[in-house]
């Protein structure tokens, strides 16, 4: 039998909803009154770039960018207005008659905040989606190239090796990444060994705040100019585009990628592992994907641990190289596959049998069936005992066949190692081993109970609690996870709160972002669940 307090979230929502649905119809039509009155030909400028509930193509534009289903329900809150500007001035427009009706700005890229932040909130709100703002520019003699922030990681990697193969930009693994949330969060892939972060390659950006004005880095400062390159997206204003160093890969690259299951000394190799792949040459990307699935040999469940690793040089120099340190794996030389960089982003997003000209494809029609998903991360300062990897097989196990869970461990060292802490916003540096992302994924139209697969979550988070990080627990922000603390639902906040979630991500860079808040949007405009706060709001 419920109880009072059982019922009381229902009656919050159906009395937070009937007061939204009240303020929301009269929030909208002034919203958009005073987009069109904001200069002589807003009409004209305007019309073709906002999407409200009434527009036909309202929820094909809102549904575009949703990379998880879990926030695409019919109970999700949807954003009374979708502005995709087209110029500055429409952004501008947006964000002056968004704080002069008391609306929230949700801003988003290519859609891959893990918890929907770039298009959720619980309080009215407009999005804008920057899919517009997808130039890319590429100065091969400088070696440089100033990128949009709503162009995603593949239109970047395809663009950049039509004018040449030898040049890259260090982007996301994932080709429908939204440049402007991975900068903003660090940013790892491939390259992250050799070169550091997205956000270490940075070197000047075009920048919009709470006022209007357009910012760029002499304008804003070094202070506002190191926030926004790791200190995650939402809090300070909009960056619309970056200025970003290129970076040198080699005409041909390596990958192996190798699986074993417990029954093939899974456990063993993984726990040799963490000795060996931190310790690399800053030439290798190596992770170790883990799942559970059914054995080949007597059907029972097993867990699954696969090897991958991408090296930028030819095979004849990582053989021997794997050979050395880290015989054990038991690589074959047919294991061993050369390549071009280009064709390594297509293999790793299994695309392989397509042309490059599949990565200008924002939508990922390859991917056929929508999956919602939860994930966490963490990172890991000593090697993981075997007895611990043990305990997380038995969890995995416990996985029914209605879900998946993925854990991708992903080595650290290299070039990481060599940038101080204080650098940019994103503090995982020296000393980390590896960083862990935990997700479970599972069918769309399991989402009428997605807290079984939450909760389950939470519970092998909480295992893991003893191996990994601690004082605090630290966390990647762009694999955001609200359950790790969160402000409030309207996005207000205290410095105390926010500390909680904050110093996991930022550890004591939270307190310069905290500094540069205050004197950006004292205002605290730009808001969210994990936004950073002015000091004294």
């Amino acid at each position: 039998m419920k109880s009072l307090h059982d019922c009381l979230p229902l009656l919050f929502v159906v009395v937070f909803s009937l007061s939204w649905v009240n303020a929301s119809a009269n929030s909208n039509d002034y919203f958009l009154d005073c987009l069109f009155s904001y200069h002589p030909d807003g009409f004209t400028s305007f019309s073709k770039v906002i999407y409200t509930e009434t527009n036909s193509s309202y929820s094909a534009v809102l549904e575009s960018s949703i990379r998880n289903p879990r926030f695409s329900t019919p109970n999700t809150p949807k954003p009374l207005v979708i502005v995709t500007p087209s110029n500055i001035s429409h952004v501008q427009a947006t964000i002056h008659c968004s704080k002069k009706h008391g609306l929230q700005i949700r801003t988003r890229s290519g859609g891959h905040d893990f918890e929907g932040l770039s298009y959720v909130s619980q309080v009215p709100f407009v999005v804008i989606d920057l899919v517009h703002f997808r130039s890319i520019d590429v100065d091969v003699k400088k070696e440089e190239a100033w990128i949009q922030s709503g162009a995603v990681t593949g239109e970047v990697y395809y663009r950049i090796n039509e004018r040449t193969t030898n040049l890259t930009f260090p982007g996301a693994l994932c080709h429908t990444v939204g440049i402007g949330g991975f900068i903003s969060g660090g940013g790892y892939g491939f390259l992250f060994r050799k070169y550091g972060l997205a956000a270490d390659n940075v070197i000047d950006a075009q920048f919009v705040d709470a006022n209007g004005r357009v910012l760029d880095r002499r304008l804003m400062g070094e202070d506002l100019f190191w926030a926004i390159r790791g200190g995650g997206g939402g809090s300070f204003g909009i960056v619309l585009s970056w200025k970003v160093k290129l970076v040198h890969v080699p005409s041909t690259v390596t990958v192996f990628s190798v699986s074993r299951t417990l029954e093939q000394n899974a456990t063993q190799l993984l726990h040799r592992w963490q000795y060996v792949a931190p310790n690399l040459p800053n030439d290798v990307y190596s992770v170790v994907s883990i799942s559970s699935m059914n054995s080949t040999e007597n059907g029972e469940r097993t867990v699954l641990a696969t090897f991958t690793s991408v090296f930028q040089g030819v095979a004849d120099e990582l053989i021997p190289l794997m050979q050395e340190r880290f015989p054990e794996l038991g690589l074959l030389k047919e294991d061993y596959i050369e390549m071009t960089w280009i064709e390594s982003i297509l293999f790793w997003n299994q695309l392989s049998n397509e042309t490059s000209e599949i990565l200008l494809d924002r939508s990922n029609r390859n991917s056929l069936v929508p999956l919602s998903y939860k994930s966490k991360s963490d990172y890991v300062r000593k090697p993981m005992p075997e007895i611990a990897l043990q305990g997380l097989w038995s969890r995995l196990l416990e996985v029914n066949e209605t879900s998946t869970a993925i854990v991708n461990i992903i080595s650290y060292g290299g070039k990481m190692d060599e940038i101080p802490e204080t650098e940019t916003p994103f503090p995982h540096r020296k000393g980390t081993s590896y960083k862990i992302n935990y997700n479970i994924v599972w069918q769309e139209e399991e989402n009428s109970n997605p807290q079984r697969y939450i909760s389950w979550m939470r519970t092998l988070y909480s295992y893991m609690g003893p191996f990994v990080s601690k004082s605090p627990r630290a966390a990647y922000v762009n694999y955001r996870d609200l359950d790790i603390g969160r402000n409030n639902d309207d996005g207000k906040t205290s410095y105390k709160q926010a500390s909680v979630w904050g110093r996991k991500y930022f550890k004591n860079n939270f307190d310069r972002l905290v500094y540069v808040k205050t004197k950006i949007d004292p205002e605290n405009f730009f808001k969210h669940e994990q936004s950073i706060p002015p000091r004294f709001h």
